[in-house]
């Protein structure tokens, strides 16, 4: 090789070294802004990082206090619980009670009710009585009057029948002569003693008012007759003394 060609590759080599160094120079200063702004970049989020350390250990605190107050409300809230069942069964308690009460309040006066009401049925019962009573001691007035006007009746009525009697004696001696002196069995006498209480009779009635069987008593009343004793009106069955 001769002293120019070494001399041009020289250059050339020069020149590619240059432009190696050019490159290299201006790759170095790339790579380092591009470490720069990565160390800048590591900067900021180291201090993100440890600003989110911070606020994660806040939290993590916040967390754990957190916690505790939910222990504490836990415990606080089963306590209320427990009181609140402790509550429950007292006002169950006291219901039971207060309805106890009321109901032992309500015997008096369904006691007082029902004597009330046994009082107003006994009075309605002694009004109904009395009011009995007046009506019956009404009647037993009207009763008496009634009983001392039929008494005076009667009497009058038995002194009518007297003398009616002391009358038909005088003028029927023989009759009653035998009606006074004759046994009470005999039919005769019964018969002559209805007639003379009768007076003037129908037969048939006459019958009805003896007791004894209708065809002894016609037979009798015709024996009677045939005697003279007593009237006998056969065409109208009529009975009368003499």
């Amino acid at each position: 090789m001769s002293i120019n060609e070494m001399l041009s590759a020289i250059e050339q080599f020069e020149g590619i070294l240059d432009t190696y160094n050019q490159a290299w120079k201006k790759q170095y200063d790339e790579l380092i802004k591009g470490l720069s702004e990565t160390y800048k970049l590591m900067k900021v989020l180291e201090k993100e990082n440890e600003e989110l350390n911070n606020e994660i250990s806040d939290l993590n605190s916040q967390l754990t206090s957190l916690k505790t107050k939910s222990e504490e409300m836990d415990s606080k809230i089963e306590g209320l619980r427990e009181k609140k069942e402790e509550s429950t069964l007292k006002i169950q308690e006291l219901n039971a009670n207060l309805e106890k009460i009321i109901s032992d309040s309500k015997k008096p006066q369904f006691e007082l009710d029902n004597l009330t009401t046994k009082v107003d049925g006994l009075n309605e019962k002694i009004t109904a009585k009395e009011a009995e009573k007046a009506d019956l001691d009404q009647k037993k007035i009207d009763n008496e009057n009634k009983e001392n006007q039929l008494s005076g009746d009667q009497k009058t009525r038995i002194e009518d029948v007297e003398k009616q009697i002391s009358r038909l004696k005088q003028e029927n001696f023989f009759p009653m002569f035998v009606y006074e002196h004759a046994p009470e069995e005999i039919s005769e006498v019964d018969i002559i003693a209805t007639i003379m209480e009768m007076g003037n009779v129908h037969l048939d009635t006459l019958k009805k008012n003896l007791d004894i069987p209708p065809i002894m008593a016609v037979r009798t009343i015709k024996q009677l007759a045939l005697k003279g004793l007593i009237n006998l009106d056969e065409s109208t069955n009529e009975v009368s003394l003499p």
